[in-house]
């Protein structure tokens, strides 16, 4: 390990130990979500868009249902559908998740630990960023398997206005909030479909996203790919 990434990890410690011991005398009660317009998936998400729409025939995703219970205490909204592009035909699946409440017991479900939980084995993982707009989005993206189904997923979650794409960006992001006495609120998107091949899978995902950022109202924007302005 280098230098540089030694005294990164010990700065995440510290931050960590002294969140620790602050969280003894100083709880954070006040919500982010309670002063920001209430969120509506269906709303954000649109069912149209350029080349793309809603296809109501397919599953969107495949969930268990001790899984799908887990998700619905977790989130206060949960939305999924299949896309199918009426000129290719291709097939694209979004799943989101938002939660008014991103504290320790109900931070993001992300699915490198719930594709597991549902027998799926990863086959690889690594961080990337899709262009989006005039916009660079950190995201983890995946190899999953389950018996001949081979998925590739791209996914980010949003704390408040940051994307985090690891727990521990997503602890630094709710520290921030935190230390202005807020209880940041989180959403993650997922992106998937089933392919095996993972590399023109993952350009499909960022040519999803590119087109159906302008479709997602501009104010909300921000809840979505995050660089907002805030913590």
């Amino acid at each position: 390990m280098s230098t540089a990434a030694r005294l990164r990890a010990l700065l995440v410690l510290a931050l960590m130990c002294a969140a620790a011991v602050a969280g003894q005398w100083l709880q954070p009660s006040a919500k982010l979500a309670d002063t920001r317009p209430h969120v509506s998936l269906e709303q954000i998400f649109p069912r149209s868009f350029a080349d793309w729409q809603v296809d109501d025939r397919m599953p969107a995703q495949l969930v268990s249902p001790d899984t799908a219970a887990l998700l619905s205490k977790l989130y206060a909204e949960t939305l999924s559908r299949t896309y199918v592009n009426r000129k290719t035909g291709q097939r694209i699946m979004l799943s989101v998740a938002y939660g008014g409440d991103q504290s320790d017991a109900t931070r993001a479900h992300v699915p490198e630990v719930c594709y597991p939980a549902q027998g799926f084995q990863l086959l690889s993982t690594h961080n990337a960023s899709f262009s989006i707009g005039q916009q660079t989005v950190p995201v983890r993206q995946m190899l999953a398997k389950l018996g001949t189904r081979t998925e590739p997923v791209s996914y980010w979650v949003v704390v408040g206005d940051r994307v985090a794409i690891s727990g521990t960006q997503q602890k630094l992001a709710q520290l921030r909030y935190g230390a202005r006495g807020m209880v940041a609120d989180g959403m993650l998107v997922r992106v998937s479909n089933i392919d095996t091949d993972s590399a023109g899978s993952y350009a499909l995902h960022q040519a999803f996203m590119q087109a159906m950022a302008p479709a997602i109202p501009a104010a909300l924007l921000p809840r979505v790919l995050g660089g907002g302005t805030g913590a």
